[in-house]
């Protein structure tokens, strides 16, 4: 499938500020799964510095602003050649081990209702496959935590999201590691774009999923928010420990303390494969 992204975030502040540095995770990487046609990260008015690929296979960009500023924009546009590996990661390059995505964050640490909700989703599959196990934990996530926008926060925990039953694909891909970290299965955050709306009309936000390590395969997808593996309507963009340390943006505004208008607008569109 080919998919066109437009992503644009955008930050107001209610007095100038001196100045604003960012940290952007805003280029996907080229896979078996997916093919970068074109990408193109416009950070107007912006200094950009060196660009460095990280350990786990994802390009990072520095880009500072000088104030006096009381707006800025950055907009992501691209297109992908998608196709459907059943949520496995394939040929993506990357040099840290998996064993290092079973540290625990703040946000996935598994409590004891955590470490419950993955006993019993795997009670009775000893002898299973871990390809097996990681989905059963995955079902075990979407039947416990009930898809609903506008409980939870950024901050939310998994602790937290399980405890209040509802959330959103952060909480779910929060809680999904949680159970695996639990089961000491290798798990960790995925940010991407997810191509959700028949009608191309804009998105909430951009989509966010958990890999899972499965010896025999590698790295497969789940999104528990959706119940199913990423398809050829997902484009991978980044990964991390959780939705801090995978964040598409991270900044530090410099000068006050001001009060921050974030928007956020997504869309993703199907168009024709593109002939080989």
């Amino acid at each position: 499938m080919r998919l066109s992204v437009r992503h644009i975030t955008r930050y107001r502040f209610d007095q100038p500020v001196r100045g604003i540095v960012q940290s952007q995770k805003l280029w996907p990487a080229s896979s078996a799964g997916q093919r970068i046609l074109s990408w193109e990260v416009t950070s107007e008015g912006a200094q950009t510095g060196a660009e460095f690929v990280d350990g786990g296979g994802d390009m990072i960009r520095l880009a500072t602003w000088r104030g006096p500023l009381t707006e800025l924009t950055v907009e992501v546009l691209g297109e992908v050649e998608t196709t459907d590996l059943f949520g496995v990661l394939r040929d993506h390059r990357e040099r840290v081990p998996p064993s290092a995505y079973l540290r625990p964050t703040r946000q996935v640490e598994a409590d004891a209702e955590l470490k419950m909700l993955s006993a019993v989703a795997l009670k009775g599959m000893e002898g299973a496959s871990a390809l097996d196990r990681a989905h059963a934990l995955s079902r075990a996530v979407s039947g416990a935590i009930a898809y609903k926008p506008g409980e939870t926060q950024p901050h939310t925990t998994a602790a937290e999201a399980l405890a209040g039953g509802v959330g959103v694909c952060q909480d779910h891909a929060h809680a999904l590691i949680s159970v695996a970290h639990a089961a000491d299965m290798p798990a960790r955050y995925v940010t991407g774009y997810l191509q959700a709306n028949e009608d191309g009309s804009p998105h909430e936000a951009s989509h966010a999923w958990a890999e899972i390590w499965v010896p025999e395969l590698g790295w497969v997808g789940f999104d528990a928010a959706n119940e199913c593996c990423p398809d050829d309507r997902y484009v991978r963009l980044g990964s991390g420990y959780d939705a801090l340390d995978a964040a598409p943006i991270r900044g530090l505004v410099q000068g006050g303390a001001p009060e921050e208008e974030l928007e956020v607008e997504v869309v993703v569109t199907a168009g024709q494969q593109q002939q080989q």
